[in-house]
């Protein structure tokens, strides 16, 4: 028998915080890697194509610090007799745990508490369990984000949990759906991606579950190469059981932080698994569609260690197995317009004979732990699954668990205005009641109740036409330009700005200048309008924290303390803030009060992963003392 309940778990967690009220204009936050030499074809192409230019029109998710308390977040739980899976639909509906009822183990790392940090695409990040990624590389925007969630009872009488939300910058709607049928060893969850657009997109989906890590655990693939990194730019083919004499397929083996995506044969079931000293572990099989495999882990150097720390401040250390669409997370792949993707996940114990899998011999190894696989769940079955959850993937849900955003509505209601393409909605519905403040301006424009400004943000040429359409006000000018400033259009968004500015001056509009001005290399107009900016939105930690970096970048140290002085801020502060005043004081030679801003000790919550700037100054301002181990986030 299966059982589905809704319930709540409390759990220490840092609080998300507001969300960064500027535009994402810039860069997204990981630049692609530059993938040359001796790669496969298909590699090199997808690595070139999709990299999107911002991740406009979402926001930055970067309000949060490293305090956490006491909080409540509801779970779906999915139990048979052999399996418990813990889902967080509020929190992108991650799968957070998968027990094993016959060994008692939870085959994922589930860590103690939720430690929010700067790792994804949107900036919060959290680690432990099994999520979804969607869009382009990185950590996907709807990671720390609600997904609507329901349950509907499916043809054989089986209860599933579906979650869904429509992606907003490849304009697309995805689902998941999560069931455990009775005395199943597997959990399934089947995945469907619809592109309603008449035009081809960019894709990208990886599954990613941590695992944990410790010296009896090792990770297995059907391959007998990896394509390999090291956060040095570099990607090459290596055998990650013998890679500079190290047998890389043990975590704790990796000196570094490395990812290792298995070469795996198109002909083959795909399948990662990762087996304890017992034999047991989270195995990740799917249909042939998601063909990637990959092992990410920290490393065991101070840095590696330090962020582990940082991502589970009570302790614990995990590696990760993950499963894509393409070989490796560098590629988007060609997804057309009006096209429909689906694919079946399931995910188990495979209890493996640690004698054999642990073994030397890694051809035997991956023989035994094919077997095992296969007896878990074999190609046939995964593919009769698949085919089950097509018949019910526009079934409608009947009781609605979760709301995730209104951005669906609005899009379901502004397609059918305009007659454009947009999926049957029956399975996953986008309902009017589900929009809040955030997207209630945008509604309110597309029934043509005028428009008063909005605090969140839209893309596209129709939306440019109803803006059009408004009366010549401020906040419309603004947001048009932002939408060409999106697209690269600087010139013409800087035209707007300036206009926009001439009705009413705000520091969105002064902002805009400015990063247009920085982008076409007039470096002095671009800094004076970020310190118009931050005169008129003092209190906009945000908008300092941009500017300083600008005026840093821009090798004006002298300026960034005058902008610190113009907005009032107090001489000493924490977190990033702090950080960038030291490194101001540093440029105009004032080191020792530098240092002793890095000795009383920084903590900037939204260090993101891959930086390490706060060892970087006080490698320069203390030359001849150690780094304390607090500041080591280097992951090379």
């Amino acid at each position: 028998m299966t059982t589905v309940s809704i319930g709540q778990r409390t759990i220490m967690m840092s609080d998300q915080g507001p969300l960064n009220p500027l535009p994402m204009l810039g860069a997204p936050p990981e630049s692609p890697y530059k993938i040359t030499g001796e790669l496969p074809r298909e590699i090199l192409e997808g690595s070139a194509y999709g990299y999107p230019r911002n991740l406009y029109p979402y926001q930055l998710q970067d309000g949060y610090g490293r305090t956490r308390s006491a909080r409540s977040l509801q779970t779906v739980v999915l139990e048979n007799g052999r399996l418990r899976a813990v889902f967080l639909p509020g929190l992108g509906g991650r799968l957070w745990e998968l027990t094993d009822k016959g060994t008692g183990k939870n085959l994922l790392y589930t860590p103690t508490s939720i430690q929010f940090a700067n790792l994804a695409l949107r900036n919060a990040w959290f680690a432990g369990g099994i999520e979804w990624n969607i869009g382009t590389r990185g950590h996907s925007p709807t990671t720390c984000s609600p997904l609507h969630a329901s349950i509907l009872t499916n043809a054989q009488g089986q209860d599933v949990l579906r979650m869904w939300e429509f992606e907003r910058l490849r304009e697309v709607v995805f689902q998941i759906d999560a069931w455990l049928p009775p005395d199943s060893p597997v959990l399934y969850v089947a995945i469907r991606v619809r592109n309603p657009n008449d035009t081809e997109v960019p894709m990208y989906w990886w599954t990613n579950a941590a695992v944990p890590e410790n010296p009896a655990s090792r990770v297995i693939a059907p391959a007998g190469s990896a394509f390999a990194t090291s956060y040095t730019g570099d990607v090459s083919r290596v055998d990650p059981t013998n890679d500079g004499g190290a047998d890389c397929t043990w975590p704790v083996n990796n000196a570094r932080a490395r990812d290792f995506f298995f070469d795996i044969s198109t002909e083959k079931q795909p399948w990662i698994l990762q087996a304890d000293g017992d034999g047991d572990g989270l195995a990740m099989l799917s249909s042939q569609a998601l063909r990637g495999r990959k092992l990410f882990v920290w490393g065991q150097g101070r840095g590696g260690r330090r962020w582990q720390e940082w991502l589970s401040p009570e302790g614990g250390a995990y590696a990760e197995i993950q499963a894509g669409l393409a070989q490796t997370q560098f590629q988007h792949l060609v997804m057309p317009g009006g096209a429909e993707w689906t694919w079946v996940e399931a995910y188990g114990n495979a209890r493996v004979d640690p004698r054999i899998a642990h073994a030397a011999d890694w051809s035997a190894a991956v023989d035994h732990c094919g077997r095992r696989v296969q007896a878990l769940q074999d190609g046939g079955s995964v593919e009769a699954a698949h085919q089950a959850a097509s018949g019910w993937a526009d079934h409608e849900p009947q009781r609605r668990v979760g709301t995730g955003s209104g951005w669906g509505a609005v899009e379901s209601i502004r397609r059918r205005r305009g007659r454009i393409p947009w999926p049957e909605q029956s399975g996953t519905p986008f309902e009017t009641e589900t929009i809040s403040e955030d997207e209630r301006p945008w509604l309110d424009l597309l029934e043509g109740k005028g428009f008063g400004g909005a605090d969140t943000f839209v893309n596209g040429t129709d939306w440019e036409v109803l803006l059009e359409q408004c009366p010549h006000d401020a906040p419309a000018l603004l947001h048009r330009a932002f939408i060409k400033h999106a697209r690269g259009e600087l010139d013409d968004a800087r035209v707007l700005y300036l206009a926009s500015l001439e009705l009413a001056e705000t520091a969105q509009a002064h902002r805009g200048v400015a990063l247009a001005d920085l982008s076409q290399g007039r470096t002095g107009e671009g800094l004076a309008q970020y310190a118009t900016a931050c005169s008129l939105e003092p209190e906009s930690s945000a908008l300092l924290a941009e500017g300083l970096t600008a005026f840093l970048g821009a090798d004006d140290a002298q300026g960034a303390l005058g902008l610190l002085r113009q907005t009032g801020h107090p001489a000493t502060r924490q977190g990033r803030i702090g950080f960038l005043e030291a490194a101001a004081l540093a440029g105009v030679g004032k080191t020792e009060e530098a240092a002793a801003l890095l000795k009383a000790g920084l903590e900037v919550a939204d260090l993101r992963e891959g930086e390490n700037p706060i060892l970087d100054l006080w490698q320069q301002v203390c030359p001849n003392e150690e780094v304390p181990a607090r500041y080591q986030f280097s992951m090379a």
